[in-house]
């Protein structure tokens, strides 16, 4: 069995209707700080895309104390985003024709480590 010290802990948001052009800054301005340090910077920061970034940071704490840990010590050891599948939709363009409207949606990873 792992000692909690090297312990981490993963929280994860799937499906997340945000492309994921537009979360990759926002979950690289957190990654390697400090689990406070890092909401507060999500707190202040005036993108959509924070709120999803919050939420998931606040999940993993959250499996980090149900697992009895010391959540004062966290930081963001990983956070990443990969693409998830695209909804496919079409728009009515002149002389008949159809135009392609993709609809990007992202899995969102963060991984919380006490020092």
């Amino acid at each position: 069995m792992k000692d909690i010290i090297d312990m981490s802990w993963k929280a994860t948001h799937r499906f997340a209707r945000i492309s994921p052009t537009k979360i990759q800054p926002i979950v690289n301005l957190i990654r390697g700080r400090d689990v406070e340090e890092a909401l507060n910077i999500l707190k202040f920061t005036p993108h959509r895309g924070a709120a999803f970034v919050r939420k998931i940071l606040a999940s993993a704490v959250a499996n980090a104390d149900e697992a009895e840990a010391n959540t004062e010590s966290l930081y963001v050891e990983q956070a990443f985003v990969n693409q998830a599948p695209t909804m496919k939709r079409w728009r009515p363009k002149d002389r008949g024709r159809a135009f392609p409207i993709m609809k990007r949606n992202s899995h969102i990873t963060i991984v919380v480590e006490s020092r």
